[in-house]
């Protein structure tokens, strides 16, 4: 019985708004669970496609518009994922403003298995990277700065970033356009606190969080490889067990008014820090 589908590797033209691929792809951008069911998520823009192409992803699945028709580099991307067995829709401006819910939507989409490391692979990821600095962000809530902050870790040359507890998803697609591309070079894992926990037990290096009430400036701190930064949430910043897990509580000075610094802000100004003397402009 033939279910209509496209095989993989087919260019496909849609242009009902009801078609099954378009609901999918609005479903995956809508829904948490159906993208943690299928596996997969999407990515707007000719960049991402070409980033997650350059870096080997697997393409489910990628979306032409129009203008990405007539243009050349998204043909040459599309002809890629095309021969790594994506399925090529092309559709029309309207069709494609209402997968994406929005009103001028990028002219290529992109649909992408996800990648998370398990618990084997981050273990050795930590013993590839005995000088590495890693960041694990506990219950962070906004899909923003958590892009940002995955964004900042490829910037800064970082190893990964691991995920604690109810953390919001990395491949929402508020998360994954504010990475700008870098969720495709960044490894992320996910652990529970009490997998955290245990894992700071065992770190050889320095696991350090910032808190309000850290005792530390953050430029006077020891970080010894590897190096583990640990950030709270945005509201409520580290629980007690948590800041407990640290060898070091690092505060960051202030001069005016503001309470807080932005997690996003605070992550980039430890990161930064911790990787000072591997930086230069050479």
């Amino acid at each position: 019985m033939s279910t209509n589908l496209p095989r993989p590797g087919q260019v496909k033209q849609v242009t009902s708004f009801s078609n099954p691929l378009v609901k999918d792809i609005k479903a995956l951008i809508a829904q948490r669970k159906h993208r943690q069911k299928s596996g997969r998520f999407v990515a707007e823009g000719l960049k991402l496609a070409t980033d997650a192409l350059a870096a080997g992803w697997e393409v489910d699945m990628l979306v032409l518009g129009p203008e990405a028709r007539d243009s050349a580099p998204a043909r040459e991307v599309a002809a890629t994922a095309r021969a790594r067995g994506a399925t090529i829709l092309e559709v029309s401006t309207a069709v494609l403003a209402a997968m994406t819910r929005r009103d001028n939507p990028q002219m290529v989409v992109g649909v992408y298995g996800q990648r998370l490391l398990s618990a084997s692979a981050l273990e050795k990821a930590f013993a590839a990277a005995p000088q590495g600095v890693w960041v694990a962000l506990d219950q962070v809530r906004d899909p923003g700065n958590l892009g940002t902050i995955i964004r900042t870790a490829d910037a800064v040359g970082a190893s990964g970033v691991i995920l604690v507890g109810d953390t919001t998803d990395p491949f929402a697609v508020e998360a994954v356009r504010a990475t700008m591309g870098s969720l495709f070079h960044v490894p992320l894992a996910r652990l529970t606190r009490e997998g955290f926990r245990e894992l700071a037990a065992r770190w050889p290096g320095t696991v350090v969080g910032t808190h309000l009430k850290g005792s530390s400036d953050y430029r006077t701190i020891d970080y010894r490889r590897p190096s583990l930064l640990l950030m709270g949430n945005e509201q409520s910043g580290l629980p007690q067990e948590m800041a407990e897990a640290c060898s070091a509580l690092a505060r960051i000075p202030q001069a005016g008014q503001a309470d807080s610094l932005n997690l996003a802000v605070a992550t980039a100004v430890m990161l930064y820090e911790i990787r000072r003397g591997d930086l230069s402009l050479t």
